[in-house]
């Protein structure tokens, strides 16, 4: 889950961002409605969350256009604004859900993890791949019953894989979804976390092929 968040307190944006590191989701940051949409224009993300006071342009307005344009990538109002008319409005404009601040962020992670099942039309957090099963909320992994232990890595990668299962995901791609803006990584740091993964998955019905040239797909072997 790759999120991008639309929120000009720093503190804040901060303590989210850092949070959401801590549990394995890239979170990225701008502080406006125009920074929001230059992002946007190049780079793809799961989800918003998106504040409604920002300066210029308000959250209400990036919603609405959005929208207009048949953008469907869920949107999680995170506000100060309490009152029942704000909630009807940004729904009625679109929003997936509405938070008033101040939050608790496993509440906020929670709520994230809702809308991507419902966009996706899971029930559960639970993943089940043929004999692998990949909590959503946990980051437990278990193949054939036994719990696999995986770095933070490479339980994004996994993630990455089973939602995208028989798609070629490209070396950028693949580095897009699991890296900040700001986060370094050497050349090598996806092909050794996906020699690990492979490793620690050698008895799981998941398939990590490469297509040489292209990149690397996965697939559940029946």
């Amino acid at each position: 889950m790759r999120i991008l968040l639309i929120e000009d307190n720093e503190t804040l944006a901060d303590a989210t961002q850092e949070y959401f590191r801590q549990i394995g989701h890239p979170l990225d940051w701008t502080i406006s409605v125009e920074q929001a949409e230059r992002t946007l224009s190049w780079d793809d993300f799961d989800l918003l969350i998106l504040d409604i006071n920002l300066p210029g342009r308000s959250g209400y307005q990036l919603l609405q256009s959005l929208r207009s344009k048949g953008k469907t990538i869920p949107v999680l109002i995170l506000t100060a604004r309490a009152e029942i008319d704000d909630r009807v409005s940004a729904l009625d404009l679109g929003a997936d859900d509405y938070m008033v601040k101040p939050i608790d962020f496993r509440e906020l992670a929670a709520r994230c993890r809702a809308l991507l099942r419902r966009e996706r039309g899971e029930a559960s957090n639970a993943l089940i791949c043929g004999n692998l099963v990949f909590d959503l909320a946990t980051h437990q992994v278990t193949v054939n019953g036994e719990l696999v232990e995986l770095r933070l890595r490479e339980v994004q990668l996994l993630e990455l894989f089973l939602n995208n299962l028989d798609r070629v995901l490209t070396k950028e791609e693949i580095a897009n979804r699991l890296y900040t803006f700001d986060e370094a990584h050497t050349p090598n740091a996806i092909e050794q976390t996906l020699t690990r993964l492979r490793r620690k998955l050698a008895n799981s019905s998941l398939l990590i092929k490469t297509i040489r040239g292209l990149g690397y797909l996965g697939h559940i072997d029946d």
